[in-house]
């Protein structure tokens, strides 16, 4: 059986809009200055990435639980290519996983890394019907 989501994103007035979310929380999309805008909102491409980098760090981070691991700190820098011909997209993107910590057990945060790209984040799914993705776990030791 198939779940449907359902938003509803409003305009404000020039470039500005608001967009709800199933969670209950709302959020402003907007384009810069240079576009119309005011840049008081989100950019729906930048959007994109922070949806990508959420659904597999909340991977990461259950799967962190599960594990039992001792991590201090993890972050998710998400780099991609646009492209230059309208309509213009994420064409390359990389994702570094980014772990520090004094006890990092290097092999079992990989498999957590692992898991996530090749199992579970549906948004990682949907981005590689577009762009090439290249994944990257670094290691920061105390």
């Amino acid at each position: 059986m198939s779940t449907t989501n359902q938003i509803t994103t409003k305009w404000l007035g020039k470039m500005a809009f608001e967009s709800n979310n199933p969670s209950g929380l709302n959020f402003t999309i907007d384009a810069g200055p240079d576009a119309g805008g005011e840049g008081n909102g989100l950019k729906p491409k930048a959007l994109m990435l922070s949806a990508l980098a959420g659904c597999s760090g909340l991977d990461v981070a259950m799967l962190i639980k599960k594990m039992k691991l001792d991590v201090e700190n993890f972050s998710i820098e998400t780099i991609a290519n646009l492209t230059d011909e309208h309509p213009k997209y994420y064409d390359a993107v990389t994702l570094e996983y980014h772990f520090w910590g004094g006890n990092l057990e290097e092999k079992k945060l990989q498999r957590a890394v692992d898991l996530s790209v090749e199992k579970y984040c549906g948004v990682m799914e949907m981005f590689r019907k577009f762009a090439k993705l290249e994944i990257k776990t670094i290691f920061h030791k105390d």
